[in-house]
């Protein structure tokens, strides 16, 4: 394995372990008699019971394809929140009141299953007649001076209002410590303005997060997981503390457990996702791919690299439609590719677009994908695939 990348070190102060360094939560093989089936379409899922040293994924064998789904090490950045106290009685364990919305319940509960440390606390998601928040938080008074934290999914405008007006309410409630853990940050690809008149609503998230009152510990800590652009950590304020962290390493763990980890190339679909992710990855082949300009048409072409022979993973920070993935895949297949997957961080497949993927019915990348790895950011991909 190739060292740690930076962008994980932060991680170091959130585990309750005697080493201080935590244990990323990874794939494990499927056990055949614990796991169950579901079809849709030419697309095959398969789920795994949870083992107990993991928050949660779905997971595949070489018989079925491609969407598997591998948790995030959600975990160890909740347990953050109680990092930064030494108020509990003991020393050796950090504790941390952990808030969750509708969408996050699921993996907010498998969080807490892992450590008494965490405690979980429910808030009343309640609407007025015309539709606008009517929220409360139960027991207000006993998380004063605790260290808290809260998971938040911004899967839609509709629920930030809402999710917004509890994540400023919290630290008010006389607290030790705040977290505020986004998996994903969905405005992250509009980022930058080309045209007079585009809105980067990138820096509008940023800026409401960077006003979240202070609590008793300091600014706020704000956890995401592959942000789309680095440089988005200069529109947050001096008020909150963000914290870029990635999903790799948990790819990284499973590629070593395929029968074929010794053949493995790694394929970028473009040099924003090479400038993303190739230091975490450059044990690895690398292959290049771009899109250019054919009259007009724009078509992927591979700009550096060689994926003849190899097992060719794609690797990107997210996939709406997936047109470039499977644009990608076409021209890897073309090159000599022996068999093609696919990896993001964030599956969001808006109007079920990862029905387009299929399978390469073993060993076929002209027709398909082996497999295709996604983590739980978004839980209503999730649950679409799952159920």
């Amino acid at each position: 394995m190739a060292a740690t990348s930076p962008l994980q070190s932060p991680l170091k102060f959130f585990s309750n372990s005697t080493t201080g360094a935590p244990k990323l939560s990874f794939l494990l093989p499927v056990n055949p008699s614990e796991a169950k089936c579901l079809t849709n379409r030419s697309i095959s899922i398969r789920c795994d019971n949870l083992p107990q040293n993991s928050i949660g994924f779905l997971s595949g064998t070489d018989l079925i394809p491609s969407m598997q789904s591998s948790p995030l090490s959600l975990s160890s950045s909740v347990s953050m929140a109680a990092a930064s106290g030494s108020d509990s009685a003991s020393k050796n364990v950090k504790r941390v009141c952990l808030f969750y919305c509708d969408e996050t319940r699921a993996l907010a509960e498998r969080i807490a299953a892992q450590s008494d440390a965490i405690e979980l606390r429910s808030i009343s998601w309640r609407t007025f007649d015309d539709g606008f928040p009517n929220l409360f938080i139960p027991n207000a008074q006993a998380i004063r001076g605790q260290h808290v934290a809260f998971l938040a999914s911004f899967s839609s405008p509709k629920v930030i209002f809402e999710q917004l007006s509890i994540i400023y309410a919290l630290p008010k409630l006389f607290i030790s410590s705040f977290t505020l853990v986004l998996p994903f940050f969905p405005t992250g690809t509009y980022e930058r303005m080309e045209d007079e008149g585009d809105v980067a609503t990138a820096f509008t998230l940023a800026r409401i997060l960077s006003n979240i009152p202070t609590s008793r510990g300091g600014p706020t800590s704000l956890v995401t997981f592959d942000i789309h652009a680095l440089q988005e950590r200069f529109y947050f304020g001096d008020n909150i503390l963000p914290c870029f962290e990635s999903g790799i390493p948990l790819l990284k763990n499973r590629l070593q457990q395929l029968p074929d980890s010794d053949n493995i190339a790694i394929a970028f679909p473009d040099d924003g996702a090479w400038k993303r992710f190739h230091k975490q990855l450059q044990h690895f082949p690398t292959i290049v791919c771009a899109k250019v300009r054919e009259g007009s048409q724009r078509i992927v072409r591979i700009k550096e690299g060689d994926p003849q022979g190899r097992h060719v993973v794609i690797v990107d920070d997210l996939v709406q439609s997936g047109g470039t993935l499977v644009e990608c895949q076409k021209v890897l297949a073309k090159h000599g590719a022996a068999k093609i997957s696919a990896y993001v961080t964030h599956g969001i497949f808006p109007n079920k677009s990862w029905e387009r993927f299929e399978y390469d019915n073993g060993g076929r990348p002209g027709t398909g994908l082996s497999y295709f790895w996604i983590t739980d950011s978004c839980p209503f991909t999730v649950k679409e695939c799952m159920f």
